[in-house]
């Protein structure tokens, strides 16, 4: 299994403290799940966004954004 290491840039985190209890802590999970996807599509795949490996012969594609509805709210997941 891949470890993650989650950082927050400076002005997402002083915006979470400007949003409501809920909406913080849904933007704090939409970006955290959508950094645990990108690191188990590259993990699974074996290669970043648009890249070629020796291994592979095709390029892997991008992505495409996904609703989640939860009990905190819609969650865009990439």
């Amino acid at each position: 299994m891949a470890q993650l290491h989650f950082t927050l840039d400076h002005d997402f985190f002083v915006g979470l403290f400007s949003e409501t209890k809920d909406e913080a802590f849904g933007k704090l999970m939409e970006a955290l799940l959508n950094q645990v996807l990108l690191a188990e599509s590259s993990e699974q795949l074996g290669a970043e966004n648009y890249e070629r490996t020796s291994e592979r012969s095709d390029y892997r594609n991008g992505t495409r954004t996904r609703s989640l509805t939860t009990r905190i709210g819609k969650i865009e997941l990439q």
